[in-house]
């Protein structure tokens, strides 16, 4: 391709001359065309870029998995915990297994694809996948040993991949009670870091300065929406998670308690 370039330049010149009166207008016109066209490959290819990343596994076969614990994600070479390091996994990082094998220790290890090219063995208790029978109770039982936003980050990993599991509503309950604790928290800390002097001198609604707080942007990636009541000043949950128990599971035994969260809400909006 650099090899063609000076080429394509020359023959450009030599189109644009027919035209241009000025030599040097024409250079310029040229350097214009090829800076535009040097754009557009790079546009092309920045857009290509995240279908590749996403379809990375297409072709490697296996079962479908994600790193649930991120402090267990050590991709090693072999399957030992002495083994070199390959690289570290964060939390909800996609993965295929593509093999598996219980060493003397009484550890699993699974042989995963993180990319087509990159293989390595990830400690089982790493992982969860929608396709082995009770990997859904694992991850429910590591969501309920989680706290604040980590349970959160992992209720959402549940929701995210395992949308035909019984045990749906119970993370949809989780999810929700710890966004309602959250918009608590984040009232707090809102009202202690926004200055009423500096807000009214900017002279934008209040609710856009708590509702642009940067410490809400990692709980909106989670799918969390806050609402904001302006007399009290804080921030609540909007609820959703509650509305799909009611919607799609109506009658689980979580159903009865998102309505009463539900209702609790109700009064709270009238006033906001």
């Amino acid at each position: 391709m650099s090899r063609r370039l000076p080429d394509f330049e020359r023959v450009l010149s030599s189109q644009l001359a027919v035209h241009t009166v000025s030599p040097h207008a024409a250079r310029s016109q040229t350097r214009v065309l090829l800076l535009a066209t040097c754009a557009c490959l790079l546009l092309l290819f920045t857009n290509a870029y995240p279908q590749r990343k996403r379809g990375a596994l297409a072709g490697a076969g296996g079962q479908p998995a994600v790193v649930v614990d991120e402090r267990l994600a050590a991709l090693r070479d072999a399957p030992r915990l002495t083994a070199n390091l390959v690289q570290r996994l964060g939390r909800g990082r996609a993965v295929a297994i593509i093999g598996a094998r219980r060493v003397g220790d009484g550890l699993n290890f699974y042989r995963v694809a993180v990319t087509r090219r990159t293989r390595g063995w990830l400690q089982a208790d790493a992982l969860a996948s929608p396709t082995r029978a009770g990997d859904d109770e694992k991850l429910l039982s590591l969501i309920r040993g989680s706290e604040e936003f980590d349970r959160i980050a992992r209720a959402r990993i549940f929701l995210d991949n395992f949308p035909r599991s019984p045990l749906r509503p119970a993370v949809l309950l989780l999810f929700g009670d710890e966004a309602e604790q959250a918009a608590a928290k984040l009232s707090r800390d809102a009202a202690r870091r926004l200055d009423e002097r500096e807000m009214a001198a900017g002279g934008a609604p209040l609710e856009s300065y708590f509702l642009n707080f940067n410490e809400l942007d990692r709980y909106n990636k989670q799918g969390i929406t806050f609402v904001f009541e302006r007399a009290a000043k804080r921030f609540r949950y909007d609820g959703e998670s509650w509305r799909e128990i009611l919607r799609r599971h109506p009658r689980s035994p979580e159903a009865v308690q998102a309505r009463r969260r539900l209702d609790a809400l109700a009064p709270r909006a009238a006033v906001r």
